[in-house]
């Protein structure tokens, strides 16, 4: 039996830094600095001077741009600022509410009470008719039935899909209407 050393895994640095950056000239910014083009190697004394990192932020600009600051807090500002972009984006949930072709009215009612609340929650809702056995010959009620459903909730929701019959189940999707300020 072959035995093999395990693979490190090695991690990419999305930034150059120091002796990594090969421009012989760059555009060097940061705090106590003064702004300018200078030689690879006086950058370099700049950052050693301050005890920080040369870091190549722009290099596809013509000279590349560098930023003397300390790296290790520059990766967790950029760190910081994506997980509270990441925060702001809403995730969109999706409710589901399942009836059957013979669903009486009360139950009918109170299923609509859930998906008003669903929606007014900033939930999608996907409402379905599942059909069991030998009701699927009633295909026709469970559309009216739907469409029933998204008329009563035409006040709070707007119909991104009309009833479709896939398999032994009919889908309608409902998002909620965008609220007037």
């Amino acid at each position: 039996m072959n035995r093999r050393t395990p693979m490190r895994a090695v991690v990419e640095e999305p930034y150059k830094i120091n002796q990594r950056i090969t421009a012989r000239e760059v555009r060097v910014v940061g705090e106590n600095v003064e702004p300018g083009v200078y030689p690879l190697d006086k950058a370099l004394s700049l950052a050693r001077e301050q005890n920080l990192d040369l870091v190549e932020i722009s290099p596809k600009a013509e000279p590349p741009v560098c930023r003397i600051v300390d790296y290790s807090k520059f990766k967790y500002d950029l760190k910081k600022k994506s997980r509270e972009l990441k925060a702001k984006t809403q995730k969109v949930v999706q409710k589901e509410i399942r009836f059957s072709p013979n669903t009486d009215d009360h139950d009918f009612e109170f299923k609509l009470k859930h998906a008003k609340a669903f929606l007014e929650g900033g939930a999608k809702v996907k409402a379905y008719v599942h059909f069991v056995g030998r009701s699927i010959v009633f295909k026709e009620r469970g559309e009216v039935l739907l469409l029933k459903f998204a008329q009563a909730l035409e006040d709070f929701a707007k119909v991104d899909q009309l009833p479709k019959l896939e398999g032994k189940r009919m889908f309608l999707f409902l998002s909620p209407k965008p609220k007037k300020a």
